[in-house]
């Protein structure tokens, strides 16, 4: 049932226990009972709108940080990466296969400020190797959800 609960809040997490029960063929106090044990054990580590980056008005700056790392002897790239993750600047971290090892996610006022944070704090962290910055200019999907918000690109007639 536990698998069934997180797939419906994952979907929406307005989502009620009274229709998550209907759907998982449950009463909703077993729900409700069920999402509360998930919230004490930290399998659910909170809950989160989705807005639209065109509506958010937040106008912040946000970069994709491709970092290489050198693993440690003990935890390997733990230690860098939970070091990483607790700058304020930065709002995903992941360890990736391929040709970097962390992936980062990072926000900032300005592009200054984004930079700044990647050239004094980022690659001064011991075990940082290098580091490679993508600015976002455009999210298309975010969490499962298209962006889409109805724009219509018409490509201009070029005549001789």
């Amino acid at each position: 049932m536990k698998k069934e609960i997180l797939k419906c809040l994952k979907e929406n997490a307005r989502m009620t226990s009274v229709e998550i029960a209907r759907r998982v063929g449950a009463d909703s106090s077993t729900i409700e009972k069920e999402i509360k044990k998930l919230e004490k054990s930290g399998i659910i580590k909170g809950y989160q709108a989705i807005v639209s980056p065109s509506n958010d008005g937040d106008g912040l700056v946000r970069a994709i940080i491709e970092v290489k790392v050198r693993p440690e002897r003990e935890g390997g790239f733990d230690k860098v990466a939970r070091r990483i993750s607790k700058f304020p600047q930065v709002v995903s971290v992941n360890l990736v296969s391929g040709s970097f090892d962390l992936e980062i996610e990072t926000q900032g006022e300005t592009l200054q400020e984004v930079a700044n944070f990647v050239s004094s704090k980022l690659a001064s962290i011991d075990g940082v190797l290098s580091t490679n910055t993508c600015f976002l200019l455009k999210r298309y999907k975010i969490a499962g959800r298209i962006l889409d918000d109805g724009e219509e690109y018409e490509r201009l007639k070029v005549s001789p």
